[in-house]
């Protein structure tokens, strides 16, 4: 590996995942670590999320050969521009967020001396804080890197082996069209998520808690996904407002579609949609992107997952 020193600015779900796994997966690759809530600093270093918890952003990126931004998309030109003064030149600057055009936008702004590599790690979890964080996060998962047009190719091999380490598969992709993938493959399902389960909430106030105590699976899978973590998820909305819109107008037509095959009773029109996105569903289990047991084995996921790997020198 030759990234050698690693700073990690966010210490929630994605900063100390990626914290633990370099400890689990890349030993000899010493980390640091910074977030603006005090409380988080905390906890991260009772976790020993990283090697060294710092007081401030600065410090930890002060002798890194890679930064690692793992904040809101609102609040990443900030961060950025708080390191610019200790950031050593050569460092390479990427991050986690789920809407690429915009951090490309942002970094650059921030930090336009530095090379700069976005890269998104398609996995998480509705938790979000320190304590969210485990090494095996990015295990058989997708991390696509959007390298800008001219990316230095040295740099770009490097932050590609470095997610290869931590379990993920690697894919690249042009910012755009990352965006508009995401829109439909995960912004527009937790738009829908938080839609459904704002009416429900709203209805519980009616049906005196009947739509809580009745929950079927698939509004209990709707309430994990509407639990994400607020702040990112406006922020995810309005940095890739256009491509999600886009992928509503569609929703809403293929939705309104469904309606009147309902209204008219054209129970072919169901069946063959079902069908399909039946199928859809056991080709992303064949991906090895979910699991077909029961609960789609969650049970063993959080029996798997909760340990902390050892701790980390001080």
């Amino acid at each position: 590996m030759t990234f050698q020193r690693v700073a990690i600015i966010g210490l929630g779900l994605q900063g100390g995942s990626i914290g633990l796994a370099v400890q689990a997966y890349l030993p000899d690759v010493v980390t640091t670590g910074y977030d603006r809530d005090a409380i988080t600093r905390t906890r991260a270093a009772e976790r020993r999320l990283v090697h060294k918890v710092c007081d401030t952003a600065a410090e930890a990126v002060a002798d890194c050969d890679l930064v690692i931004f793992c904040v809101p998309l609102g609040a990443m030109g900030i961060a950025a521009e708080q390191v610019r003064a200790a950031l050593p030149a050569d460092a390479l600057v990427s991050d986690v967020g789920s809407s690429k055009q915009v951090v490309a936008k942002a970094l650059g702004e921030a930090l336009p001396d530095h090379v700069i590599i976005p890269a998104h790690p398609v996995a998480g979890t509705e938790n979000s804080g320190a304590d969210a964080g485990f090494a095996e996060l990015f295990r058989n998962r997708w991390c696509i890197v959007t390298p800008p047009p001219q990316t230095n190719l040295v740099k770009l091999s490097q932050l590609v082996a470095f997610w290869e380490a931590l379990g993920a598969n690697v894919e690249i992709m042009d910012a755009d069209h990352h965006d508009l993938v995401l829109a439909v493959t995960s912004h527009l399902p937790h738009l829908i998520a938080y839609t459904i389960v704002g009416t429900a909430s709203d209805l519980e106030e009616v049906t005196q808690s009947e739509v809580i105590k009745y929950s079927a699976g698939g509004f209990r899978d709707f309430t994990r996904i509407a639990a994400s973590d607020p702040t990112m998820w406006r922020d995810v909305f309005l940095s890739n407002r256009q491509a999600v819109l886009t992928m509503l107008q569609r929703f809403t037509e293929d939705l309104t579609a469904l309606q009147r095959a309902i209204r008219i009773g054209d129970g072919e029109t169901l069946f063959n949609h079902f069908a399909r996105t039946r199928a859809t569903r056991r080709s992303i289990i064949e991906e090895g992107q979910d699991d077909a047991r029961p609960d789609f084995g969650r049970a063993d996921h959080r029996a798997d997952h909760r340990t902390d790997p050892k701790p980390a020198d001080s």
